[in-house]
């Protein structure tokens, strides 16, 4: 039954595959293909977040079969849980306005002869982050993984005639099937010792020693490489400006956060409980990427690598609330694990947002103008005011300002590393949590600052360009 959630998944999926099929069929017409690819995008992602909200509000998860093959055994089958439901609500919230966008920005300029490459590839991509979420073993977690990759490289491809797009498209391959190594390395490792193919659960896991510590790194190094988190970035700042900008959006607002969903379903709750080292690396991860990341978005004079580089920044601060979360856990202390882990959560969802508005609206500057390149804009506020409203609004939000979304998050996490400086009984947590709250106090600083650069180069001031002058307003569709 349709009102059953454990069809809602199952029929999402259904209709990007139409969608798909559809969009194909009609590309020799762009614009019906861009309406049924997108189109279809809202749909189904309306319907994954029916399911996701469903689960979040009732606690009830939800589990079936994709595909299953009496004679062989094989199957492809999800569960959804609160979890899952969670980075699945993020994934429904932010396809459906991109998709959206989508229709009028892949009408326009150079991708309006590949509306339907764009179309389909945009619609496989959501589709296979939606199976990574509620895979419910690693045979259909990794046929989703890197069907995910493969259509994120076409999507950082689209424009192939440049040497920049090809370069960026190659390196995250590269880097996806190093990651992809390292995850099925670790699989295999749990797969021998407990005889299942289903995801690592904590209850009864039976590694230990140094294999357990072998598991966990090859865990981080691949959730970490998908995740952008430094040094494992590499691919990121690359990949990201190279990429249309609503694919930017959805790579930094969703897909990213597969590595991070990674880290939490495996590393922090699936291979039993975590021992107070693994969360001092991802603390000491998540602290070097948070600072180092704004420091080098400071220094960047193209606006989207720029965003780029502050997606590292909060893939750090998130990554400081999970290491908060797990070395609280080690510690006996389950209440500022929670406060820990949600932090990090929400701030998932918060920076979803924020980063999903700023590429978009960096996208409709783009488009405008013609260039990335902040110092060739200028004046913009009076020709794209709606723009330079969506983008000032994002800028404020990832600054950590007061009444925003990024500031909610932010504080949870300053007040995790405060009751941990009080509460923990390790003299480790009472040192290293202190110097993290000095380090997300600074991030959020420079990020300030950062923004105030951006924002002010790119819309105040007099017009440094030909484009700038002759810019306007995005049309709707």
């Amino acid at each position: 039954m349709m009102l059953d959630p454990a069809a809602w998944l199952p029929a999402a999926l259904a209709v990007r595959l139409g969608s798909v099929g559809l969009a194909l069929a009609l590309a020799k017409k762009p614009a019906s293909s861009r309406w049924a690819a997108f189109g279809g995008s809202v749909i189904a992602s309306l319907l994954t977040g029916a399911l996701a909200g469903t689960i979040l509000a009732t606690g009830n998860p939800a589990r079936g079969e994709l595909l299953w093959h009496a004679a062989s055994g094989f199957r492809l089958g999800f569960a959804v849980d609160r979890l899952s439901a969670w980075f699945l609500l993020v994934l429904a919230l932010l396809a459906i306005p991109i998709a959206i966008y989508s229709l009028g920005y892949a009408a326009h300029g150079a991708l309006r002869r590949r509306s339907a490459f764009l179309g389909v590839c945009f619609s496989v991509l959501v589709g296979t982050v939606e199976m990574v979420f509620a895979a419910d073993g690693v045979i259909a977690f990794l046929f989703a993984w890197e069907l995910m990759t493969l259509a994120n490289a076409a999507l950082v491809a689209t424009e192939h005639e440049s040497a920049e797009s090809r370069r960026a498209a190659f390196l995250y391959l590269a880097m996806s099937h190093v990651a992809t190594g390292c995850l099925i390395a670790g699989f295999l490792l749990v797969s021998a010792f407990t005889g299942s193919l289903g995801l690592p659960q904590t209850a009864g896991n039976p590694l230990s020693g140094r294999t357990r510590e072998l598991v966990f790194v090859l865990f981080f190094a691949g959730f970490g490489i998908k995740a952008g988190a430094i040094p494992l970035h590499v691919w990121l700042p690359e990949a990201h400006p190279a990429a249309p900008s609503n694919v930017s959006a959805v790579m930094s607002s969703v897909m990213i956060k597969t590595g991070i969903y990674g880290l939490f379903r495996v590393c922090a709750f699936g291979l039993g409980p975590p021992p107070l080292s693994w969360g001092v690396v991802v603390l000491l991860c998540g602290g070097v990427s948070a600072i180092l990341g704004v420091l080098y978005a400071l220094m960047q004079h193209d606006l989207k690598r720029l965003l780029a580089y502050h997606s590292i920044e909060n893939i750090g601060i998130i990554l400081l609330g999970l290491g908060a979360g797990m070395m609280a856990l080690s510690s006996g202390r389950p209440g500022l694990a929670a406060l820990g882990f949600a932090a990090s959560l929400y701030h998932v969802l918060n920076h979803a947002v924020f980063k999903g508005l700023l590429f978009l609206s960096a996208g409709g500057v783009v488009l405008a103008t013609g260039t990335r390149h902040v110092e060739e804009m200028g004046g913009l506020v009076k020709r794209m005011p709606w723009t330079a409203l969506f983008f000032l609004v994002g800028a404020a939000a990832i600054s950590g300002l007061p009444l925003l979304n990024g500031f909610v998050s932010e504080w949870l996490l300053f007040q995790a590393f405060l009751f941990g400086f009080h509460l923990s009984p390790s003299a480790l947590v009472r040192f290293l949590f202190p110097v993290a709250g000095a380090v997300l106090a600074l991030t959020t600083a420079l990020a300030a600052a950062c923004f105030v650069k951006a924002f002010g180069i790119t819309f105040l001031a007099r017009s440094r360009g030909e484009g700038a002058e002759k810019a306007h307003e995005s049309p709707w569709m």
